[in-house]
């Protein structure tokens, strides 16, 4: 089958290069953009039926930005202020940077890992573990987290500051293309949430992730190419190998 038309589920880039450039440009495949899901935060009305007190923790951790959005658009619905002895606890140090949206950058109360959660619990240590924290996460808390703090002994709870939204997928003619890239679990339920009997037939998936992957195939649907391997850290990178191949 050639490939002229493929659909990633993610929004346009932008001004930034699309890691798609060298796809189009060597091999002429289009590339279309539409995002499969939306994160929000929660209204204040539903925060509060978590029965959760922001300002009984002492400090907050945060494992993406969206987590960080919702958490401050929640408070300023709230008006609830936070105090400056808060102190933030992040996966990745771009996670921490994007903290600059909303606060001011002080490197004695903002904290990062090296990507995982055990790494933030190392960076909690001895020093931290007299804080109270809180988990902000996004619908649910992952089970991973939660096992990680418990097992580090330190005190802590959870509450969701963001919900997803799927988007309405009725403007998209997914038959129009020969492939379509899924980044994420929700992209998936997404497509299933909007088509509960579509067919998949001719059309390729591709996944980045194995969650990504494993829920496709649980709905009964192939993937033609998996990201990320070690021949294609990328999706970008797994494709230009697949169509070198298809050649």
């Amino acid at each position: 089958m050639k490939i002229s038309d493929i659909l990633v589920s993610q929004p346009a880039p932008g001004n930034t290069q699309s890691p798609f450039s060298e796809i189009t440009s060597t091999y002429g495949v289009h590339i279309d953009y539409f995002p499969f899901f939306r994160i929000e935060p929660l209204t204040a009305k539903e925060f509060r039926a978590q029965k959760v007190s922001i300002l009984d923790y002492t400090a907050i951790f945060f494992s993406a930005k969206s987590s960080i959005d919702a958490f401050f658009a929640v408070c300023e619905a709230m008006r609830v202020t936070v105090p400056e002895t808060m102190k933030y606890f992040c996966t990745t140090e771009n996670i921490a940077l994007y903290l600059q949206k909303h606060i001011v950058y002080r490197k004695r109360k903002i904290f990062f890992g090296k990507g995982t959660v055990d790494s933030v619990i190392d960076t909690i240590g001895t020093k931290h573990k007299g804080e109270n924290f809180l988990i902000a996460s996004t619908d649910t808390t992952k089970p991973e987290v939660i096992k990680a703090f418990t097992r580090a002994g330190v005190k802590f709870g959870n509450a969701v500051f963001s919900k997803t939204v799927y988007s309405d997928l009725s403007e998209v003619d997914l038959r129009k293309y020969q492939m379509v890239v899924f980044y994420s679990p929700s992209d998936v339920k997404s497509l299933v949430a909007a088509y509960p009997d579509f067919q998949q037939d001719s059309l390729l998936f591709v996944t980045y992730g194995s969650s990504t992957a494993k829920v496709l195939k649980d709905n009964g649907y192939s993937v033609e190419v998996e990201a990320p391997t070690p021949e294609a850290p990328s999706v970008s990178k797994a494709l230009l190998l697949y169509l070198e191949k298809m050649k």
